[in-house]
């Protein structure tokens, strides 16, 4: 007894009274329900018109695939495959799962500890402003610092009087006497070197008393005394230094945590600024009673060294690399990590110009003459000399392994660079209007500064001591 409608053994078997025709129950009614009518005589049939039949249940053999015992086992296995590749996927999304839980977790911690820190600092500068006493005339209290603001009309009327003064000299100045030839300095030999002074050091200062102002990566800095050959006194700067100059017979030293530390006699005197990260350069104005430093917090400020006061502050669009006064002292000039070199007004905190150079600035030092002065970039083997009346480069001194400093010497005509391979000195001359190369040594070198009348030049090893070239 088949389905009239499946061609299989039905399991409820129902009859039509109308044709006798034996249905599946479920198949028929489902027919009924939507055509009304009789699948094979197509007559009018409803539900009613079924009589359910009996019979005994009818088991469907296996398929012939499984009636062997190879047949089970390989079924068995297909199965066991599945189940491993199906445990595997799990694993691989759970891993994934976990990972990005992780990172997520990560995320939020970091939002977390920023959002915690920004409120700090939020709550510090608001408790800072509200310490701040704003008066005018002769009132007490600090004075707030205002970004971009010029020069105090003092100070203002200082760098018009040495600019004047400056400008008009400078081409009747004499040679002074006793300084040193171009041929002396082709004789140059590396005449001294001292062991590692101050570990992590990575500038120096030389006054023209021959003495050198260095520091290290502990804080600790110090003089040598090129004449005598030791270590005069040492003195705390409290953390790494990382810039130096001389004011007269005091060291002005900068430091990673942003600020200035001014010693005398060994002893700190006073403290500059306060910059939001190290302190990448520093420069003396021409007139002695003012100057400039910069940070990696892309600003530099202008600070009084009377009152040791900042009375100016200008921020720029990137991180502040090195920096130089004019030395006239009217323009101040800032080498960036971006590649550009920016030029101010130093009365009104003004941009003057922006020279493209193509590579982050790591060096730039000017030129006694007033119109040349000297770039470094960043792993480039050669130092660009540039006009600042045409604003563009107009000679290239190569020095055979990447240059890491440069200076020139009082008379504008010598150019010592510090390399990673070597020191080298080039000497300008204006007959020929050509440069020539006239000594190089082998001494890796960090910075480099002359000594007195150039008589020598002391370069700074990267182990933190000292090489002098001189006469031997």
């Amino acid at each position: 007894m088949l389905c009239a409608i499946s061609g299989e053994a039905p399991r409820e078997p129902v009859a039509s009274r109308k044709s006798g025709n034996v249905f599946e129950k479920r198949l028929i009614e489902a027919h009924i329900s939507e055509h009304h009518t009789d699948p094979v005589t197509g007559e009018d049939l409803a539900t009613e018109d079924l009589i359910e039949l009996k019979s005994p249940n009818v088991v469907t053999p296996r398929a012939p695939s499984f009636t062997s015992i190879p047949a089970m086992l390989s079924a068995f296995q297909n199965e066991w495959d599945a189940l491993v590749l199906e445990t595997h996927t799990l694993k691989q999304h759970l891993a994934q799962t976990r990972q990005e839980l992780s990172t997520a977790l990560y995320q939020n911690d970091a939002a977390t500890r920023v959002i915690a820190r920004i409120s700090k600092e939020r709550d510090e500068a608001r408790e800072a402003l509200s310490n701040v006493t704003v008066s005018g005339g002769g009132g007490q209290g600090d004075a707030m610092q205002v970004d971009g603001q010029g020069l105090p009309e003092e100070l203002a009327a200082l760098v018009d009087e040495t600019q004047k003064e400056l400008f008009g000299s400078r081409r009747k100045r004499p040679v002074p006497a006793g300084w040193a030839s171009g041929d002396a300095i082709s004789n140059y030999d590396i005449a001294k070197t001292t062991d590692s002074l101050f570990p992590g050091s990575s500038c120096i200062a030389v006054n023209e008393a021959e003495l050198v102002l260095f520091g290290g990566a502990d804080g600790t800095a110090g003089v040598y005394s090129l004449a005598q050959g030791k270590v005069l006194e040492t003195f705390n700067a409290g953390s790494a230094v990382t810039s130096t100059a001389w004011w007269g017979e005091r060291a002005l030293i900068g430091t990673s945590t942003g600020t200035v530390k001014v010693f005398s006699n060994g002893d700190e005197v006073a403290q500059i600024g306060s910059h939001a990260g190290a302190v990448t350069s520093m420069s003396l104005h021409p007139s002695g009673k003012m100057l400039a430093t910069a940070g990696a917090d892309k600003r530099y400020a202008i600070h009084e060294l009377t009152t040791f006061k900042t009375v100016s502050q200008v921020y720029v669009e990137a991180e502040i690399t090195c920096v130089s006064f004019h030395v006239d002292g009217m323009l101040f000039f800032l080498g960036s990590s971006d590649g550009n070199i920016r030029i101010y007004d130093i009365k009104t905190g003004a941009k003057m110009a922006e020279l493209e150079t193509g590579a982050p600035v790591a060096d730039l030092k000017f030129s006694e003459n007033g119109t040349w002065f000297a770039v470094v970039q960043q792993n480039s083997s050669s130092v660009a000399i540039w006009d600042i009346r045409k604003q563009a480069a107009i000679h290239t001194l190569e020095s055979g392994s990447p240059v890491t400093s440069c200076s020139w010497d009082y008379t504008g005509t010598f150019l010592a660079i510090a390399g990673t391979g070597s020191v080298s000195v080039q000497q300008y001359t204006k007959a020929s209007k050509s440069w020539a190369e006239l000594v190089r040594k082998a001494a890796p070198a960090k910075d480099v500064a002359w000594g007195g009348k150039a008589e020598n030049v002391v370069a700074l090893n990267p182990e933190g001591g000292l090489v002098v070239l001189a006469a031997v």
